[in-house]
């Protein structure tokens, strides 16, 4: 039975969001699984810092080419191959007998699975019309909130009755899965022009490399990249680091809860992200508001981790709100990424891939620096084979982040000054016109 067009790109988006759903799933599997790693590997914070770095680190330095090659090559064929090389990577970290080997194989799913979230964003604006685009966006992320569900309390569990090699060749599968089936049904472009939204990217074959290099000199020529991508440096660095690093052993350790218990928090924030993302990008599609959006998501960051860092040890359940917070905001941030793709529409792989590689860029630097900070305040103890710190260390972690939110709102207020003053005709979609 063949499938209505109608319903054709929201089967292939949801296949394409499936892989992206294991990218996040296993980058934030490390906060779950640090014990069993730091015992493992015989790892200190710093080194357990760096090993959670290191999906992060070529995650992002390949973010820029990962852009180009989806202008150049076109989502399916950058997105099928990702994957494979991602359930490798994955399979191999499964595998890992040493810190070596385990820092080895999480590069390189970090390097197959950098294409993903940009080769998305990519479909999106070949599929959907420009209204649509924030939205679509949004679920994007709401996937990956999915998958960060799932490295959460699920993952604990699973991990404690199956061990956790087990769980990860599981997912190894799956992601080989999803690789195999994005090349056999996605499609980078309506082949019917009457498939084609209005106001979609044209259905024009993709471009030649010298365009390609032409359009990222203008994306990163432009102030407006540096301030949106600083902004999510801090917001996206930040958020991964606490909740799929450390938030779980600072719950452990201060709290003197079991893992699984700690992780209940951590889901939270996971279940944040899921639902923030879709709610901001419908809210910024609706209301035509983009900067502003970014403004007050920016704001609340600093607002729920200075909970945190004022108090330390407030009730659990605070915790959790301040984490479900934190994550969810990060939607709202992500509107950043629709900003990118309407200031530079031709070179949207370019954009959205620079700004993605900063957001990462920042998930790949503050585990170490929050690493080092805590090794600062070891106590000296060593639980369930990890260390654990002491209240006086958490309070310089959470100090951190609360610093990185007021740079990023100062950016984000920047941002929103230039484009209002370059653009301060444009029309409110809420305002009901009026005669003169």
């Amino acid at each position: 039975m063949a499938i209505p067009r109608r319903y054709r790109r929201h089967l292939m988006w949801a296949t394409l969001a499936f892989g992206f759903l294991f990218v996040n799933f296993f980058r934030n599997s490390t906060a779950v699984l640090s014990g069993d790693l730091a015992a493992v590997f015989d790892a200190t914070g710093s080194e357990l810092g760096l090993l959670h770095s290191s999906f992060f680190y070529i995650y992002a330095a390949a973010q820029l080419p990962s852009g180009l090659l989806v202008d150049r090559y076109g989502p399916r064929r950058v997105v099928s191959v990702g994957l494979v090389g991602m359930a490798v990577g994955v399979a191999g970290f499964a595998a890992a007998d040493s810190l070596a080997v385990g820092f080895a194989a999480r590069f390189l799913a970090g390097l197959s699975g950098a294409s993903i979230y940009v080769a998305v964003l990519r479909f999106c604006a070949n599929w959907y019309a420009p209204e649509e685009f924030a939205t679509m966006t949004g679920f994007t992320i709401a996937a990956a909130g999915i998958g960060g569900v799932l490295a959460t309390t699920p993952l604990a569990l699973a991990a404690g009755a199956a061990g956790w090699r087990a769980v990860l060749y599981a997912a190894a599968a799956g992601v080989l899965l999803a690789g195999i089936a994005v090349g056999v049904f996605v499609r980078d472009r309506p082949a019917d022009p009457a498939d084609r939204p209005e106001g979609a990217d044209s259905g024009t074959e993709t471009d030649s490399m010298r365009e390609v290099l032409a359009g990222a000199r203008r994306v990163l020529g432009d102030l407006d990249t540096w301030l949106m991508g600083t902004a999510l440096f801090l917001i996206f660095g930040l958020n991964f680091t606490v909740v799929g690093l450390w938030g779980v052993p600072y719950i452990v350790h201060l709290y003197d809860v079991p893992v699984s218990r700690a992780a209940l928090a951590v889901l939270a924030a996971n279940i944040g992200f899921a639902l923030g993302s879709p709610a901001f990008g419908a809210l910024s599609d609706r209301t035509g508001r983009r900067t502003e959006v970014i403004v007050g998501s920016c704001l609340a960051f600093v607002v729920a981790y200075g909970v945190v860092f004022v108090t330390v040890t407030p009730p659990l359940f605070v915790v959790a709100l301040a984490l479900f917070v934190g994550m969810g905001i990060t939607g709202g941030a992500s509107v950043a990424y629709t900003v990118a793709k309407e200031r530079h529409a031709e070179d949207s792989g370019a954009a959205t891939g620079t700004v993605n590689g900063m957001a990462y860029l920042g998930a790949a630097v503050f585990p170490a620096v929050l690493g080092a900070a805590l090794d600062a305040y070891w106590t000296g103890r060593v639980v369930d084979g990890a260390r654990a710190y002491s209240v006086a260390g958490y309070r310089v972690a959470f100090g951190i982040v609360v610093l990185g939110g007021v740079i990023a709102t100062i950016c984000a207020i920047a941002l929103h000054v230039r484009v209002s003053r370059r653009d301060p005709q444009t029309p409110d979609p809420g305002a009901t016109p009026t005669d003169d």
